[in-house]
């Protein structure tokens, strides 16, 4: 492990990508591997153990592959096993992912947030503890919203049936005033311009794209890792799943027709 070495991330599919993309725009001359665990996706109807599993062998599959910081870009494998993935890999930084309250308490102006995520997230620990530690005055209005990450890994973003299965989840926060709505799931960033559509342009809509980069990057400098190369830095994209198919998808969000996905054996 080393300066050069990449950046490493990974989601139960193509949703971690909103995350990847917020990295490449603050660290545009860093190296990253991308790991999209779609065979199992999705993570948030899994048993707990089964996602902690998975999350434990993605990341020895990209430390194998050199990677100098993982990021854990999914909601749910933070929920079932971030803990497990820092106390196993105590030798590499681990950054993980955890729903806007923080930054929505801040910014609701009626203390009403909205928040739409898994069930396997709102039902955790670590999202009732956000919610203790930083909505303190706010009334938080919890969603969950299956088949949302089924769209997302189809690339079936701005369809009609997107929409009205979107307006279904967003109708019963909209009749509660929520002025403020977090997107609590790693690939909910990417149906944002459909869910800004249904709640209109006074809601806020908000996600941890930025806020992981950001991390991400403070890390590095922390952990003297940062790059001192200054070309433009490489992806590289691998997939569980059936590299084809899954190309299509990370071309579109991608928004980069030419990228290649690789088989991950693991």
């Amino acid at each position: 492990m080393s300066r050069t070495s990449p950046i490493g991330a990974f989601d139960s599919g193509v949703g971690g990508l909103s995350i990847l993309s917020e990295i490449r725009r603050l660290l545009p001359v860093e190296d990253l591997i991308y790991v999209a665990d779609s065979a199992h996706c999705p993570y948030g109807v899994k048993p707990i153990e089964d996602i902690r599993q998975r999350s434990l062998e993605v990341t020895d599959f990209l430390i194998g592959l050199g990677a100098k910081l993982i990021v854990v870009a999914c909601n749910s494998a933070c929920v079932a096993g971030l803990d497990q993935v820092r106390a196993k890999y105590r030798q590499i930084p681990i950054v993980g992912v955890e729903p806007a309250i923080k930054p929505a308490h801040n910014v609701t102006r009626n203390g009403k947030v909205g928040v739409l995520a898994t069930n396997l997230t709102l039902n955790g620990e670590r999202f009732s503890i956000l919610v203790e530690k930083y909505a303190t005055g706010v009334e938080v209005y919890t969603q969950p919203a299956p088949g949302l990450v089924e769209i997302v890994e189809a690339g079936a973003i701005e369809t009609p049936e997107t929409e009205k299965l979107l307006r279904k989840y967003l109708q019963p926060l909209l009749e509660k005033g929520i002025d403020t709505l977090v997107l609590g799931c790693t690939h909910y960033p990417f149906l944002r311009p459909v869910a800004q559509k249904i709640c209109g342009p006074q809601v806020v809509i908000l996600d941890t794209g930025l806020a992981v980069a950001k991390q991400t990057a403070r890390i590095l400098k922390l952990a003297e890792l940062e790059t001192n190369r200054t070309s433009a830095g490489t992806e590289m994209f691998y997939t569980t799943g059936e590299p084809n198919a899954v190309r299509s998808v990370i071309s579109k969000l991608w928004g980069n027709s030419q990228v290649q996905v690789r088989k991950a054996n693991v």
